[in-house]
Parts: structure tokens; C-alpha cells; sequence
């Protein structure tokens, strides 16, 4: 990422940005404090407050951090549903503090979502808080083998540590942005583990074109086309406020190289592409994807072909659309009615008893 485009994000922190860029670097957010206003409990397993409680990934050859959510009156003694939380581009576990686990703790707390665990591992490419990082699509690339820390790391020290129903009915990859695209990926490859899988504005086509070759362009199913060269870093690929342009090598260089193989090593982990390539059928996955007509890196066109694509071959994806929604913070609050909506009566059936004050 160019020393101009980290500049341009950082100036731009300070206005109300998405979950998918507002980076909490420099957030200093008290895990106590937090701890005490909800219900549930965040346990630490990052170098974040006062000690270094990260655990070590294999995959990466490193410490590596994640928070663990813990639902309102948690019992060690039962077993409970899990959730993988995949976090934005540009951020890592710490928007787990400050974009969603308010809103996940009084859900529980409220019924309408039910109890449990959310697991929320860090997928940035760097942990320095003073450079904004590029996120690693938790992908094994070049930048390094981050679908094996949480497929194998994370899955393993969560199993071990923590009361997980086994059912893959029972376990969810759920994400925002890059970390929607990321479970949907990670939910195709992995679907002996994983039933149920939602984005909110998923990047699922990731060589989107028109016919013409554009990429900034709606979806047109009779004017479809597919990216086959990935040489031009400088092309233009998400507009926000109008004072802040993204190129492709923002967002590629540090996972490929942008040679003729790049074009095949983003194929491969093409959400789309993978539909056939893995040979998806109806019913292995209960899908869900939220996105806006006026995202500003029309993740719009990347859904509306992938959702075109699936039901070319008969998948059943449940889909919330709004057409003024963008790619921020505000457009994905509102679709959280939506979600709890959907993945309740998904979840409920393996979710302990829940309290008699806890009704839907």
C-alpha cells in the first residue's frame, strides 16, 4: 500500500467510516470496561491489554491474537453453537471491540439472537499500530498461510479450550467486506465443518467485468465479462468521498505477485468460480448476503453475478438489499435486523435453553 493511500486512510479515520476501513489502531478501547457493560464476557487471547496472551500459529510461524466471545450466563458445562466473526479490510480482531459485540451481547440478551460463542481471529498482514495494513483475505498467499491459522490454529485451540456443539449445523463463518468473501471461501472449502455462512457486502467475484472491461460498472447479465490480467496496479477499484481513490495494487500486491499467475491464484479462490469448481449443491450450505446499490467498490456488480451464477445452478441464497446502502458502518447496521432475522431459527435448535427472560 502507497505511502499517499496510507495517508489519505488515516486522514479519513476521523469521519464516520466503515467497518471494512476505520481501522481502530489507535483505539484504546479498556477490555474491563467493555467486560462490564455487557452481559456476555470477551476473553483475551491478544498482546492488546497489558500482557501478551496471543497463542501460537503453526500456519504463520508466530503469535497470533483473537478475541472469544462469551454468551450472557455462560456455562462451562454445556455446549454451544460458534461463530467465526472475519473482520474487514484494513483492520484486524480489535473491530470485534468496537463495531460488534455491543450489538451481538444485546441480542443475546433480548432473544433474538441465541447464546454463543463468537470466535474473532486477526487477519491484518501486519501488527505495527503506526502503518495501515492491507488484510490477507484470510487466504494462504504469498503474504502468508492465514486460511490455515484459522482453519487449523484457531479451530484447534478453540475446540480444545472451549464448549463447541460438533454438528456443522451448529457452526458459523460470518464476516464483513473482506471477512464476508473470506467465509464464504472458507465455507465452500470447508463444509464438513461449516453449515452456515453470511456476508455483509462480500466481495464474491473477484475478477468482475463488464464486456467492455470495466470494472466500476452495474452488473449486466448480458454484458458479463471476466478479469484475465491483473498487470495494471494503478487501476481504479473503490471510490470513498470523493477524496479517496483505491487501485488494485492496494489491495493485491502483498498477496500476489500481479504476474500471469495471479489471474489463476485468484480463480482458484474466486467465490464464484469455486460454485463449480467445488461443485456446490443445493442444501449443503444455508447462505445469506447483505449488500447496497451504491457501494463504493461495487461490491454491488461482485454480488449480483455471483447471486446470478448461483441460481444458474440452483442455490438457494437468502438476500437483503438496500439500494441507497453503501460500503460503511450505517449501511451494515441496518441490515443486523435482518441477520438476527435469518440466523436464529438456524442456530436455536443447538443454543442451551435459553432463560425464561430471554424470549424472542
Amino acid at each position: 500500500m502507497s505511502r499517499i493511500t496510507s495517508a489519505a486512510i488515516g486522514l479519513i479515520l476521523f469521519l464516520p467510516l466503515p467497518p471494512c476501513w476505520a481501522n481502530p489502531l489507535w483505539n484504546r478501547d479498556d477490555l474491563d470496561e467493555i467486560n462490564h457493560k455487557i452481559q456476555g464476557q470477551v476473553i483475551d487471547h491478544t498482546d492488546n491489554h497489558g500482557a501478551d496472551r496471543r497463542i501460537w500459529s503453526s500456519a504463520l510461524h508466530e503469535k497470533r491474537a483473537l478475541y472469544v466471545y462469551l454468551p450472557p450466563s455462560f456455562n462451562p458445562h454445556e455446549r454451544y453453537p460458534v461463530m467465526f466473526w472475519l473482520h474487514g479490510f484494513a483492520q484486524d480482531e480489535r473491530s470485534f471491540l468496537r463495531y460488534v459485540v455491543n450489538d451481538l451481547d444485546a441480542a443475546m440478551v433480548a432473544g433474538r439472537l441465541p447464546a454463543m460463542i463468537v470466535v474473532a481471529p486477526d487477519g491484518s498482514l501486519t501488527r505495527n499500530p503506526f502503518r495501515i495494513s492491507a488484510g490477507s483475505f484470510f487466504l494462504n498467499t504469498r503474504a502468508g498461510a492465514f486460511e490455515d491459522f484459522v482453519m487449523v490454529d484457531v479451530w484447534k485451540f478453540v475446540l480444545e479450550n472451549y464448549p463447541i456443539r460438533p454438528e456443522r449445523e451448529a457452526h458459523v463463518l460470518a464476516g464483513v467486506s473482506m471477512g464476508g468473501g473470506s467465509a464464504y471461501n472458507l465455507a465452500m472449502k470447508h463444509r464438513d465443518r461449516f453449515k452456515v455462512v453470511l456476508g455483509i457486502f462480500p466481495p464474491l467475484n473477484n475478477r468482475w467485468l463488464d464486456c467492455h472491461c470495466r470494472y466500476l460498472v452495474p452488473f449486466d447479465p448480458a454484458c458479463w465479462g471476466w478479469r484475465t490480467d491483473f498487470s495494471n496496479p494503478y487501476e481504479v477499484v473503490g471510490r470513498f468521498y470523493g477524496i479517496l481513490t483505491i487501485r488494485l495494487k492496494d489491495v493485491m500486491d502483498s498477496l500476489y505477485t500481479g504476474g500471469p499467475e495471479t489471474v489463476a491464484q485468484v480463480s482458484w479462490d474466486n467465490p464464484i468460480e469455486m460454485i463449480d469448481r467445488l461443485c456446490l449443491q443445493e442444501g449443503e450450505l444455508c447462505m445469506y448476503v447483505a449488500y447496497g446499490g451504491r457501494d463504493e467498490f461495487n461490491i454491488t456488480a461482485q454480488v449480483e453475478s455471483f447471486l446470478f451464477r448461483a441460481r444458474q445452478r440452483g442455490l438457494s441464497i437468502t438476500v437483503a438489499y438496500d439500494p441507497r446502502g453503501k460500503h460503511d458502518f450505517a449501511s451494515a447496521q441496518k441490515f443486523w435486523p435482518s441477520v438476527m432475522e435469518w440466523l436464529y431459527p438456524l442456530v436455536a435448535p443447538f443454543s442451551p435453553r435459553e432463560s425464561p427472560q430471554e424470549t424472542r
